[in-house]
């Protein structure tokens, strides 16, 4: 009995102690739970429901302020704009915005014009600012980056401007030179005399038109559907041939040089038309008895062989500011030179198309009083061949076999080789 007594008494005094540290770690648990936390510091007040879900799926940057103008969350596209530093929001209107929409709960918008982060120079970065009310105690910043959206206005407003300018200039000499031509019925020498500047001025209206004709083609055709392979000896003859009068008049050398047998896969007229381009820019920029030379090469690259075709001439040259800008449409580095000769600045703009559309590019080298290198870079003919037809399906003539491809390991394929006579012209 008094062991059985023994044994009850323990239990109780085992009973009694366990829910004694049973009380003492459920009020440690609430005691803990209710001292805040480094977390807790960041994200006090939490956001209503779904409002963190919302915002991490939004375009634009959103940043969300609390009562003291801290930040509770932030995406990381306002930290790469620059809007959040160090927990604050850093750009000065945007907060006085959000200071005024948690007074008056109205919901504000304005366009601004930053600089841009790290940097003191350059474009500004324009964006758009929203700002309404979260709820009783927090405020919703969105914005929007419009750089791009303002630079392609800008383009699509310049375009527009060029075209309505280079339009009106030959319709308006042709306007006036037939009114003196009636004027001057009476005198042969005179007629003769207005009849060729409006035929001068056609000419540069009808050239102005096709090439807003070849530009738009270029901007909206896929050159593939129509792939052949093309030899590059050939591009560089049709391009010399097309400027062959041109260059005789100011007595210009053109030679042609490089490697020989080469291949592009592509459209043979978009490829022609930015070769002779380059080259009619050449010469049109060139001084008299200077020399304009075309070499083609063989590259190899992490992406397969290419194709560079250089055109170097001994012209004006072209400053820093403006070889950012030369393939722009209607820009001229040097107006007064462009309408002498008929240019309307929009050859190098559909060269730079016709070098993307075939997988591509081209870059200019120049140095001002020394001449101009404008180096067009394409895919070499088996390589561009497979790209294309990837994700195409092969047709019955898609098995036949196109004109040999050197071989990358062909004598000195990675340099320009000079051919033995260049072409002179009288």
């Amino acid at each position: 009995m008094d062991v059985n007594a023994a044994v009850a008494a323990a239990a109780a005094i085992a009973g009694v102690l366990t829910g004694v540290i049973a009380m003492l770690a459920f009020r440690w648990s609430e005691r803990d739970q209710k001292r805040p936390t480094r977390t807790s510091l960041h994200t006090d007040p939490v956001l209503p429901p779904g409002v963190d879900t919302v915002l991490s799926v939004l375009r634009s940057s959103a940043v969300v302020l609390d009562e003291g103008d801290a930040v509770v969350k932030a995406s990381s596209a306002a930290y790469a704009l620059g809007l959040v530093r160090g927990g604050k929001l850093a750009v000065e209107p945007m907060l006085q915005m959000a200071r005024d929409t948690r007074r008056d709960g109205e919901i504000r918008q304005v366009e601004l014009d930053l600089p841009r982060r790290g940097t003191g120079r350059g474009e500004a970065l324009a964006v758009s600012a929203r700002v309404a009310p979260l709820g009783s105690r927090l405020v919703l910043l969105l914005v929007e980056d419009l750089t791009e959206a303002r630079r392609i206005e800008a383009v699509r407003r310049d375009f527009v401007a060029n075209v309505s300018h280079e339009l009106k200039t030959p319709v308006g000499a042709l306007s006036l030179l037939s009114e003196a031509v009636m004027d001057a019925s009476d005198d042969p020498e005179a007629v003769e005399r207005f009849a060729g500047r409006m035929q001068i001025e056609a000419t540069r209206l009808t050239n102005l038109v096709q090439e807003l004709i070849d530009l738009s083609r270029v901007q909206n055709d896929d050159p593939l559907e129509d792939a052949e392979p093309v030899r590059v000896d050939e591009l560089v003859a049709e391009a010399i041939d097309r400027c062959r009068h041109a260059a005789g008049t100011k007595q210009i050398t053109m030679a042609a040089g490089g490697t020989a047998d080469l291949h592009l896969w592509g459209n043979r007229g978009q490829l022609a038309a930015a070769l002779g381009n380059l080259v009619e820019n050449a010469v049109n920029y060139s001084p008299a008895r200077t020399r304009v030379g075309i070499a083609a090469r063989k590259v190899t690259a992490s992406g397969g062989a290419h194709i560079e075709i250089a055109v170097t001439d001994q012209g004006i040259g072209i400053s820093e500011k403006d070889k950012e800008r030369v393939f722009e449409r209607f820009y001229r580095v040097d107006p007064a030179r462009s309408r002498a000769t008929g240019g309307t600045g929009l050859g190098l703009a559909i060269v730079k198309h016709v070098a993307a559309s075939h997988g591509g590019e081209v870059s200019v080298w120049s140095s001002e009083g020394q001449g101009s290198t404008f180096t067009l870079r394409l895919p070499e003919a088996g390589v561009a061949r497979d790209r294309a037809t990837q994700h195409s399906v092969l047709d019955d003539e898609a098995g036949q076999s196109a004109p040999a491809v050197p071989s990358s390991d062909s004598p000195d394929s990675s340099q320009y080789e000079p051919l033995p006579a260049p072409e002179v012209l009288p």
